[in-house]
């Protein structure tokens, strides 16, 4: 079994055993920089909303403050820390100092959209904030862009499911 399926699993567990407090700390890890199956816990958890295990409502306040929260934390870590790693370890993974100028560049013209849509994108969703304070990226920019895709990510993670849920279910089963 690979890594991020033991670890939504592990997961799930934890989510049906803890509610929402393990759900939160889940998707706060993920959106800065932990590996885990945050958007996979977040479907399961709507699912379990829609058999009445949780309130919806309760379930995506719970993950936008969360992901918010965790954007941020992220973005602290980057500010205060993540240009130093970036251009002594970027190169491992490809981000050479021009690309990084590039980077900077993207982020100084187009900030606030990268920041929305990367909530939708595996990898960029969890090195997002991060990135974004390594850039040096404007913090009201990146809180209000932050606030926004959060909001938009666990409205489609949440809800969806949660209203489509018995319709795939019927589709397939």
């Amino acid at each position: 079994m690979s890594f991020l399926a033991e670890s939504a699993v592990i997961v799930e567990s934890y989510i049906r055993e803890y509610g929402l407090i393990a759900l939160a700390a889940t998707i706060y890890l993920e959106s800065f920089g932990v590996p885990l199956p945050g958007e996979s816990a977040l479907v399961g958890a709507s699912l379990l909303a829609a058999r009445g295990d949780f309130s919806i409502g309760n379930l995506f306040l719970v993950v936008w403050i969360a992901s918010v929260l965790g954007d941020s934390t992220g973005y602290t870590i980057g500010h205060f820390g993540g240009r130093p790693l970036l251009l002594r370890f970027g190169p491992r993974v490809g981000l050479t100092p021009e690309r990084l100028v590039n980077v900077e560049d993207l982020f100084h013209r187009h900030g606030p959209t990268i920041v929305i849509v990367a909530r939708f994108v595996v990898l960029l969703r969890q090195f997002n904030g991060l990135v974004a304070g390594s850039v040096a990226m404007p913090w009201t920019r990146f809180v209000l862009a932050n606030i926004i895709g959060a909001a938009l990510w666990s409205a489609v993670w949440s809800f969806g499911p949660y209203f489509l849920g018995d319709l795939f279910h019927k589709g397939w089963g």
